[in-house]
């Protein structure tokens, strides 16, 4: 039964990739929406889960009005598959226009001081379009670090994916992607990583909308081994075609502290500047999956991170 779900999940993907990116814009999103629609309408775990994550970043809301963030939080994370699926197609011109990021001089400034620059992005809106913006609209390559998928040969469509659109991608497992990653930003280089959800051992605990939640060490342990700069980068949609997004101020390394303790207070400052995103456009955080260790079950137990 699993080699089976695999394969129709693969062939999902596939007939994704294949088949909306030849749809007219407009159709695309039509689709998107509709099956938006139909997911939320099932009420099926994940739906339920965002609702609860939902409940963390808006206090005190409704059913009514977690109902209502919910139902715009799948448009916006199927709106994020449609065009993603599309993205290969995409011209320089419409990458260009399709991404008003504010305040990118903490980039651009970062890029041309020659010390490396680490963006550290939560899964908002579409990391993939942004992503593209800076490879195509900025001319600059970075590298990023993909989870292996089961399917491997889901996995290896969404290397490829990634790949054409101009990401240098390195497995998350194998023990080599942080060497790696080190090796680029002391060339100089630009890296991108995705650093809102950690549930390894090795995950930091910060404080995220009141409660404890673990995010990944690695963008803070990178800028700390290799002088590299930590910028933040949030991202939302609006009622236009445009995502929007804003690329915060970097993270400064603490003076003092051993290792553990700076990357303490790094990860926090992260997880603010998320937080602040989260907070502004709780509806495009796509975060479908338990987050703070308080909701988080033991291994093995049903809907747990076995």
């Amino acid at each position: 039964m699993s080699g089976v779900r695999d394969r129709v999940t693969d062939g999902l993907y596939g007939l994704g990739w294949s088949t909306v990116k030849t749809l007219p814009e407009p159709a695309a999103a039509a689709l998107g929406r509709t099956i938006a629609d139909t997911a939320w309408k099932r009420r099926g775990k994940s739906v339920l889960r965002l609702e609860s994550n939902l409940a963390r970043v808006v206090p005190g809301a409704d059913p009514e009005r977690l109902a209502a963030l919910s139902k715009a939080g799948m448009r916006s994370y199927m709106r994020y598959w449609m065009e993603s699926f599309r993205l290969p197609t995409w011209s320089a011109e419409r990458v260009s226009a399709g991404f008003d990021p504010k305040d990118v001089h903490h980039l651009t400034d970062a890029l041309a001081s020659g010390r490396g620059v680490i963006l550290a992005l939560p899964h908002l809106a579409n990391w993939d379009l942004a992503g593209v913006w800076v490879t195509r609209a900025l001319g600059v390559p970075f590298t990023t670090v993909a989870e292996r998928l089961k399917p491997e040969t889901l996995y290896d469509r969404f290397v490829a994916y990634r790949e054409s659109l101009g990401m240098e991608v390195l497995p998350h497992t194998g023990g080599s992607a942080f060497g790696t990653l080190a090796r680029r930003l002391r060339d100089g280089g630009l890296v991108c990583l995705v650093a809102d959800r950690d549930l390894s051992a090795s995950g930091v605990e910060v404080d995220f909308f009141g409660d404890t939640a673990r995010m990944p060490p690695g963008p803070s342990l990178l800028a700390q081994q290799t002088g590299a700069l930590l910028l933040p980068v949030t991202l939302w949609y609006d009622d236009s075609p445009v995502m929007r997004g804003r690329v915060h101020p970097p993270v400064a390394v603490p003076e003092s502290g051993t290792r553990a303790e700076k990357t303490s207070v790094m990860a926090q400052a992260v997880a603010d500047a998320f937080a602040g995103g989260i907070a502004e456009h709780p509806e495009d955080w796509h975060m479908l999956q338990r987050l703070w260790v308080a909701d988080l079950e033991p291994s093995g137990a049903p809907g747990g991170p076995a």
